[in-house]
């Protein structure tokens, strides 16, 4: 919700007599407010009621609730504080409008008898076979135009506005039936989206989603509002259309041009997002309170494209489209040898967290136990696997993870696997590990969910227009822009230095001033906005690093005048003269060699003020440094991030060579190579992490100047407490192999304030001097942690009275006035608050939305 666009008057009366009057539906919302105002971090496990797997559901008996009961028991035994149940369309709405719900209802009450909060996942990908036989024209369609028929899955097509109303139907009476139970936290609204889920139409040839006629509606109304007139689709696609009627998507490609499949494809990802969007929308409408969010099978720039004819996903905009996106992390999946490495599992973690840009984000499935492909089988997860990959997880601004499952599966192919726990009951010892860190967690939630990583000082461009070069037959891999950035992640990481990771569509709306280094890998397809805003990044004092043939073609798959395009010839210095293709490419950088791919450039200096940094094998320059405005741009003429991906080379030069070029900050870290360090930090504490990813022991030494002086420092894993001097934050350490340790530092120029000094119903919560009295219960932060001294900003009377006054909700620009400041802490806008006002000290003020 942005709160910017947020409307509402809010009239807050004191006393009895004169009051408005606070409907039942409020003061459900107030109680779940209040309840969700204190720090709670969710650590689930994904669990049903009984055994059966995900999306099927178990049958209510006379004996569900007890056993239902006694596994939720267990799992809060453990120490997990959230169960993520799940709800099918199939199941739920049997017959129109008869909705069988019972599982729903039994589970969010016996989590509300045994203190547990609900997480639901709602599937609506397995459809109900009325839904075909009264909207037959809603099924799926192929190139040919051939209707594919639903075996309950891959259900019917949401640009069918008869389907759509059904679909949203259905979220809309579950959302009836959840938001009444205190024990409901929130929703995910779409598990691994895609044009087509949980089905592969392997009787049809390369099929591509979706032709039925609603779908090429609306990819015509799309086409309308970005070219306006028929006469400029008909230029840009090299077509002759009379009549918007005659205009469809592409089925196959052609020698002419690849602009229509380009549009097919970039308008795809769009879709899917608006279509993420209508469901939270549908459920909002019911359920303003709580939280909505949806994951991916992975980030997409691991490896998915807009031109898969299944998932052409873009999580970047994805993510805009509900409150938390997240992912699925499955490192172990099936075969042994497709076991993720390090790097793969880093890099997985570091686009979750740069693609929802630093709001933190939803692990919607990691994985609990071995997997099961049929009769293939995965390596074991251990203990220590889940305890490394939670923290990882955390270490990089997740706000929940759901372990996928609490029981292993007990249906299908994946019949045995990914359960946390054996399927007759029996725990596991990575369960009760796995439940310590929950509790680990939980005890931490108060800076947690306020601190966010390290800002990074270097960024990496990733474009998903580039996998679509070539059009609808490209004959080379899509994948080659995913392993270009792979490979100079892996540099980065390999250095213990942050580094982010950028779509290349919102560079205009990014400060990328922050970054002292750019890099733009692969960068064969540019787009306009994206070419201009490096230029003023570079013009502003930054550093970019391009590889070879920059903005070779624009986002029309049209090809530039000059290499380096969209007038980058001048910023650069250069221009390209010719090509050599070639598999591998040397390159000798003064002391450093390395190889590239694919080709080499060769240039043109065209301004004598251009330095020669390296070369190739044949003496001609390989790269070439201009400086341009108050920074610098750095053209490599190969494509070495892609070569470092496919052939890994440890400790890369160019890593070395980039950072020092762009006067990175190295850490004050003494450790072995396979020890990976992380920060959190928020303006009260800050989190210190140490994972050792090697097979023995690690002695760890590290040490950085802080902003204030630290009061105390305790490492949560083992609870020690370690001094600190002054403003300098400095361990030294044993970190156990394959483990974890975590340090958690608070400021000492902070104080606790007592729940007991709390400002009491009617008592001026303004402070005409500008400072917060001392004593006063902080100003919205969960822990109640604040500077004395701090100055005033507007907040509401519910969370500056630290849990004496309740509150309901609060909209966005009113003015404070005495008693009651109305204005929304930016905190609460991170927990969704959306509505109402400010309830009362005991009910004794009363309000209402005027």
């Amino acid at each position: 919700m942005n709160w910017k666009r947020a409307a509402g008057v809010v009239c807050v009366c004191l006393g009895l007599a004169a009051f408005a009057v606070v409907t039942r539906k409020d003061l459900r919302a107030a109680e779940a407010v209040e309840e969700n105002s204190k720090p709670f971090f969710p650590v689930a496990v994904w669990y049903s009621g009984g055994k059966a797997r995900a999306p099927m559901l178990e049958q209510v008996n006379a004996e569900s609730a007890r056993l239902w009961k006694e596994d939720l028991q267990k799992i809060k035994g453990l120490g997990f504080n959230t169960v993520r149940t799940w709800v099918e369309w199939n199941v739920g709405e049997p017959r129109e409008a008869e909705y069988h719900l019972e599982n729903l209802d039994l589970l969010l009450r016996l989590a509300d008898e045994v203190g547990l909060r609900v997480i639901v996942q709602v599937y609506v990908d397995s459809a109900p076979e009325w839904v075909g036989a009264k909207y037959p024209e809603g099924r799926y369609a192929a190139q040919d135009g051939q209707a594919i028929p639903s075996q309950a899955a891959p259900g019917f097509c949401f640009d069918n506005a008869t389907v759509r109303k059904a679909v949203l139907g259905f979220f809309q009476e579950v959302a009836r039936h959840a938001e009444k139970n205190a024990s409901f936290y929130g929703w995910d609204l779409w598990s691994e989206p895609a044009a087509l889920n949980w089905a592969r139409v392997g009787y049809k040839s390369e099929p591509m989603f979706c032709y039925c006629p609603a779908s090429m509606d609306r990819f015509r109304e799309w086409l309308k509002k970005k070219y306006g007139t028929l006469e400029k689709l008909n230029a840009a696609w090299h077509r002759t259309f009379t009549d918007w009627k005659q205009v469809e998507p592409p089925r196959y490609g052609t020698i002419l041009t690849y602009t229509d499949f380009m549009d097919w494809r970039v308008y795809y990802g769009y879709k899917l997002a608006e279509d993420l969007k209508m469901r939270k929308d549908a459920v909002k409408s019911i359920d303003p309170v709580h939280v909505a969010t949806s994951h991916a099978p992975n980030p997409s720039p691991l490896v998915r494209t807009l031109a898969d004819p299944y998932d052409p996903t873009d999580d970047f905009l994805m993510k805009d489209s509900v409150d938390y996106f997240g992912t699925s992390f499955y490192p172990k999946l099936t075969a042994v040898e497709h076991n993720w490495t390090l790097n793969r599992r880093a890099l997985a973690m570091d686009l979750t967290a740069s693609i929802t840009g630093g709001r933190g984000f939803y692990v919607g499935e990691l994985q609990s136990g071995f997997g099961v492909h049929g009769t293939t089988i995965g390596s074991e997860v251990t203990s220590s696997d889940l305890e490394m990959w939670t923290w990882g997880m955390v270490s990089r601004g997740a706000r929940a993870i759901n372990y996928y499952a609490f029981y292993p599966m007990n249906a299908g192919y994946e019949s045995g696997g990914y359960g946390m726990i054996q399927l007759d009951g029996t725990l596991t010892e990575r369960s009760r590990r796995t439940g310590e860190t929950a509790k680990n967690i939980a005890a931490n939630a108060d800076l947690l969910l306020h601190a966010k990583p390290k800002q990074a000082e270097a960024a990496i461009v990733f474009s998903p227009l580039v996998p679509l070069l070539g059009g609808y037959g490209e004959e080379n891999s899509r994948n080659a822009m995913h392993k270009a950035l792979a490979g100079y992640h892996r540099m980065f990481f390999e250095r213990n230095l942050a580094v982010e990771v950028l779509s290349s569509r919102e560079l205009a709306g990014e400060d990328l001033q922050k970054y002292k280094l750019i890099v733009l890998p692969y960068p064969l397809m540019m787009t306009k906005d994206e070419a201009a805003a490096l230029k003023t990044y570079v013009k502003n004092g930054g550093h970019l690093f391009v590889e070879a043939r920059p903005g070779w073609v624009n986002e029309d798959g049209h090809a530039e005048a000059a290499v380096p395009g969209f007038g980058w010839t001048e910023m650069c210095g250069l221009r390209e003269s010719s090509i050599d293709p070639a598999k591998e490419v040397a390159v000798r950088w003064s002391d450093a060699e390395f190889t590239g791919m694919s080709f080499a450039e060769h240039f043109t200096v065209l301004d004598e003020k251009a330095r020669v940094l390296a070369k190739f094998s044949d003496g001609t320059p390989a790269a070439v440094e201009h400086g341009h405005g108050k920074g610098s741009v750095l053209v490599l003429g190969t494509f070495a991030g892609q070569e470092n991906e496919t052939k890994p080379v440890r400790m890369h030069p160019l890593g070395g060579i980039l950072a020092k070029w762009a006067g990175l900050t190295e850490p004050e870290l003494k450790a072995p190579e396979l020890v990976e360090l992380r920060e959190m930090e928020s303006r009260v504490g800050k989190f210190v992490f140490f994972f050792n990813h090697g097979d023995k022991d690690a002695e760890v030494e590290f040490a950085e100047e802080l902003e204030r002086s630290a009061a105390n420092v305790r490492e949560i894993v083992t609870g020690d407490n370690t001094k600190s001097e002054g403003k300098r934050f400095a361990v030294k350490a044993k970190v156990p192999a394959q483990a974890v340790r975590i340090y958690r530092e608070a400021n000492s120029e902070r104080r606790r304030v007592s729940r007991a000094d709390r400002w009491s119903a009617g008592e001026n919560m303004g402070n005409t001097d500008g400072k917060y009295r001392e004593g006063v219960c902080g100003d919205g932060g969960d822990d109640h942690e604040w500077r004395a001294g701090a100055p005033v900003r507007k907040r509401t009377l519910g969370i500056a009275g630290a849990g004496y006054v309740s509150p309901i909700w609060s909209v966005s620009g009113i003015s404070s006035v005495d008693g009651y400041a109305a204005d929304v802490d930016k905190r609460d806008w991170e927990r969704r608050r959306e509505r109402v006002v400010v309830a009362g000290a005991e009910r004794r003020i009363r309000a209402g939305v005027v």
